[in-house]
């Protein structure tokens, strides 16, 4: 069914973003959709360049319908779960920078991680 890990992982991580919005849990939706986000950044190409007719009307604008796609770049699960692991280290890391001056504050980029180190535990 899913021929690369990229669509295993976004077909798990939209699977649990259902889940969480069906529960109104907004630090699981929260760091779900972070999680999605950075994929998808991930898997952007570098330095991609289009060879199309320009539109000549819109800076930048090409001639032809799905004349501008670039092939997206196919992610390892290993580059993924890595990927993952800074989405976890990212909140931890203000958590301990907010905790000294407001701890009450710290809790919620902590219960994040959490949703993306539980994900990954049982991925």
């Amino acid at each position: 069914m899913f021929d690369q890990p990229a669509h295993l992982w976004r077909h798990t991580l939209r699977e649990a973003l259902l889940a969480a919005r069906k529960d109104r849990d907004v630090t699981r939706v929260s760091a779900l959709r972070s999680a999605l986000s950075a994929i998808d950044n991930a898997e952007t190409p570098d330095g991609a360049r289009v060879d199309a007719l320009s539109s000549g009307t819109i800076a930048g604008g090409v001639v032809g319908l799905g004349a501008a796609e670039v092939a997206r770049r196919d992610l390892s699960d290993a580059e993924i779960r890595s990927l993952l692991h800074g989405e976890i280290d990212e909140p931890l890391d203000a958590a301990r920078a907010i905790d000294a001056s407001h701890p009450e504050r710290a809790t919620t980029p902590r219960a994040e991680a959490a949703v993306l180190s539980d994900l990954l535990g049982d991925v």
